[in-house]
């Protein structure tokens, strides 16, 4: 583990390039020999220190400071091979051969670390390749101009040591790496700095090498080239110990200032015409007579060339500015994509995951198991209704937020839509579904402040085991009606999907084409139950009930095929064609016995804006007056709040100025709140069979069947009593003072042409009498 950079170590590197730097300084008071010894020995140093800051730091691209570690080692090699020759003096100090294959080898090694070492080059391999190739083709160029040709091919002899004259030209190649190097990082940590100037000195170095071969001096690699050599390595070392991290590397981008890049291009353009005027001014090949033949081009090109050069820069410049305008507008498209399809798959309001979402994740999910659970609010509707779509909007927030607190790790809520919302269980046990589903009905029962007001809500929920081979439509599909038969069951409960669903729902929707086709064909028909008087027994009206006998089939009963017409919206055609039926049968009955007709009304037609309306063309079509006429309604339509229950009750007051009454259905099974039966448009009470004793001496059952009485004489109500089937009941009722009865010790229901037979039976009889 790479050590951290304390005291010892941030002044460790100064140490080092103080002692070596002083030994290097020291060394010509040794002695030829003995300072190349003490060259050898610093170079040692530099290996050694490049070894140990790899090994104790955690060095950006190690490969290029092991690539550097191995140039040291050569280096530090070959200067030591070089002072036991001078010791032993078994060759010229010179030292061909060997010494110079190892100085040699030294060079690859030190090139492939400055190539690796800028800090961009594992994202952008080829940045500053062309400016390293002008820059290393410059360098080339000046090697031979300026040191080649006029020490070794003027001259017409070969140099002592041959090797020498290889050394400027692998020189060239250093200084385009180093000029990479410069040119992608930019900006210079210290120990890149501490590099580049090794590769100064060992390339200011080697020229003077070559110039003291090419001099024939008697001892070539004199302190001044030697010492600098050694500097180099010492400086190597110094840069891998310093404690300052290298930067990481850097995202592609802009290599480096313009204006230094254009400056570099413009020096290296301006070497090739200046090296070739100085070449022919220095071989006097030039006469004065032609210095405007030559010189003038040479200016004029070197001109074209700068304006060619800066007129690339403007180019590139130009170009740099439209890529970086091309990457902002990619950049925004790709944001504002993302962000269109985080809408696309976000519910706006409360952020969650939308129906397609769901799919998306519903069928990764199903093969691997879990559960899927959907539910939606109990009475959100009314909320909305009644306190407006912005409170709406806060509540089903605040369930959001509910249900977000109850997610586990890769658990899934969405909002398929409306006041609907679908947690995706991936891995939940098969034991762990219903006291999940239990813990989040428990959780939405809780009180929900919004805006000032408390909402009581509930929820239905409609499980469906998740299993392999189930396609996502199917799931969702199970699931909903699952919902549907929570919802059925009385609603703030849940239910798991079973495959029977699937077969009632089909029958649920045969049944509702069933009855479109046979509303079409006429298929129904209204039968009629006496309400009499208990005292007397005489019919003052009947109730409408509609029968359902498809052609060649038996009787479909009521308990079959309303449920279906209710659910589908066909109960107010259904409604509407009784109500007209009904009152066409009951307008002779009215005028000739003073008999009248109670027909029941569903909260789907209550719902209806024309409702009041379709009454009254009724009773204008049928001559029926609004007093021959009693509604018939079920407690919670009244007891209901919010838009449809103010439609309702405005509904029920128009019609009862024009004479209609209305009656309660079922008392005693609902709400049976006072409230409403104090305040609302209501005449009559019927009281649900529920409460007819089968004991006779069943003496509670009586007192609440009085208490009942007891209340409605005291709002002035009418009571009928229904599910009269003994004489027993009848008897308890004259007792009580209950007004009216229905019930089959009266009359089961039957056709008009019946009724019509009774009323006129029933008139003989009083005649009679």
């Amino acid at each position: 583990m790479p050590e951290q950079a304390g005291p010892s170590r941030t002044y460790g590197w100064w140490l080092f390039l103080l002692l070596t730097g002083a030994l290097v300084l020291l060394a010509p008071v040794f002695g030829h020999a003995g300072q190349l010894c003490a060259y050898s020995v610093a170079g040692a140093g530099g290996t050694a220190a490049v070894l140990t800051g790899l090994r104790r730091r955690r060095l950006a691209r190690p490969v290029a400071w092991w690539a550097l570690a191995v140039a040291t080692a050569f280096g530090t090699i070959a200067t030591a091979f070089w002072a036991a020759e001078a010791i032993t003096g078994s060759i010229s100090v010179a030292g061909i051969g060997l010494v110079d294959l190892l100085y040699l080898a030294a060079y690859p090694a030190l090139a492939a670390g400055l190539a690796l070492l800028p800090g961009r080059a594992e994202i952008s391999r080829g940045a500053g390749l062309t400016e390293t190739a002008i820059v290393l083709c410059t360098g080339v160029m000046l090697a031979y101009v300026l040191l080649y040709d006029p020490y070794v091919l003027d001259r017409g002899r070969a140099l002592e040591v041959p090797v020498a004259g290889v050394y400027p030209f692998l020189d060239a190649v250093l200084f385009g790496m180093a000029s990479r190097l410069l040119i992608v990082e930019g900006k210079l940590t210290r120990p890149l700095a501490l590099v580049l100037v090794a590769t100064v000195l060992l390339t200011v170095s080697d020229v003077r090498y070559f110039l003291e071969v090419a001099s024939l001096d008697a001892i070539a690699g004199t302190t001044l080239s030697t010492a600098g050599w050694a500097a180099a390595l010492v400086l190597i070392g110094g840069a891998a110990l310093h404690p300052v991290p290298d930067p990481p590397a850097e995202p592609p981008g802009p290599i480096t200032n313009a204006w230094w890049m254009l400056l570099l291009h413009i020096v290296t353009v301006l070497v090739g015409p200046a090296s070739t005027g100085y070449a022919l001014l220095r071989e006097h090949r030039m006469p004065q007579h032609d210095l405007g033949d030559v010189g003038v081009p040479l200016a004029l090109t070197a001109m074209v060339s700068v304006l060619l050069v800066i007129r690339m820069a403007l180019a590139t410049r130009l170009a740099e500015r439209q890529a970086t305008s091309l990457t902002h507008s990619l950049a925004e498209q790709a944001a504002m994509q993302e962000s269109i399809r985080h809408m696309a798959l976000h519910d706006t309001l409360t952020g969650l995951p939308t129906r397609h979402l769901l799919e998306e994740r519903l069928a990764g999910a199903a093969p691997a198991g879990g559960a899927l659970m959907l539910l939606d609010l109990d009475g959100f509707k009314d909320v909305n209704d009644r306190l407006g779509h912005t409170v709406g909007d806060r509540l089903l927030v605040a369930v959001a937020g509910r249900l977000r607190e109850l997610l586990g790790p890769g658990e899934t809520l969405a909002r398929p839509g409306g006041d609907e919302f679908a947690l995706l269980l991936p891995r939940i046990a098969p034991g762990e579904v219903d006291a999940r589903a239990e813990a989040v009905l428990a959780t939405l029962r809780q009180p929900v402040a919004v805006t000032g007001h408390t909402l009581h809500v509930s929820s239905s929920i409609g499980v469906r085991r998740l299993e392999d081979g189930a396609g996502v439509a199917e799931l969702l599909s199970d699931a909903d009606l699952a919902l549907y038969a929570a919802k059925a069951e009385g609603k703030d409960r849940h239910q798991v999907f079973d495959p029977r669903m699937r077969r009632e729902q089909a029958g649920r929707i045969r049944m509702v084409e069933r009855l479109r086709e046979g509303l079409e064909a006429d298929e129904f028909t209204v039968h009629y139950q006496p309400i009499v008087t208990l005292r007397g027994g005489r019919s003052v009206a009947f109730e409408a009930l509609v029968r359902w006998t498809p052609p060649g089939q038996d009787p479909i009963g009521p308990d079959r095929f309303i449920p279906a017409a209710e659910d589908s919206g066909l109960i107010v055609c259904l409604g509407e064609w009784v109500l007209r039926r009904a009152c066409a049968d009951a307008a002779p009955w009215f005028h000739t016995y003073g008999t009248t007709i109670t027909v029941n009304v569903s909260p789907r037609q209550l719902a209806e804006h024309d409702f009041a309306d379709k009454v009254r063309r009724a009773l204008d079509d049928s001559g029926l007056p609004g007093a021959a006429l009693t509604l018939e309604i079920t407690e919670g339509v009244l007891v209901r709040s919010g838009a449809h229950a103010e439609l309702t009750l405005a509904h029920l007051t128009e019609l009862r100025s024009a004479g209609v009454r209305v009656a309660i259905d079922d008392f005693g099974t609902g709400y049976s709140s006072l409230a409403y039966l104090r305040d609302l448009p209501i005449d009559f009470l019927k009281i649900d069979k529920s409460f007819m004793p089968d004991d006779p001496t069943d003496a509670q059952q009586g007192a609440l069947v009085r208490a009942v009485v007891d209340l409605a004489r005291s709002l002035r109500l009418v009571t009928v009593a229904e599910g009269v089937e003994t004489a027993h009941h009848a008897e308890l009722l004259r007792t009580l003072g209950c007004d009216r009865g229905q019930g089959w010790l009266f009359g089961r229901p039957g056709t008009a042409a019946a009724a019509s037979l009774r009323l006129v039976s029933e008139a003989t009889v009083t005649v009679r009498s």
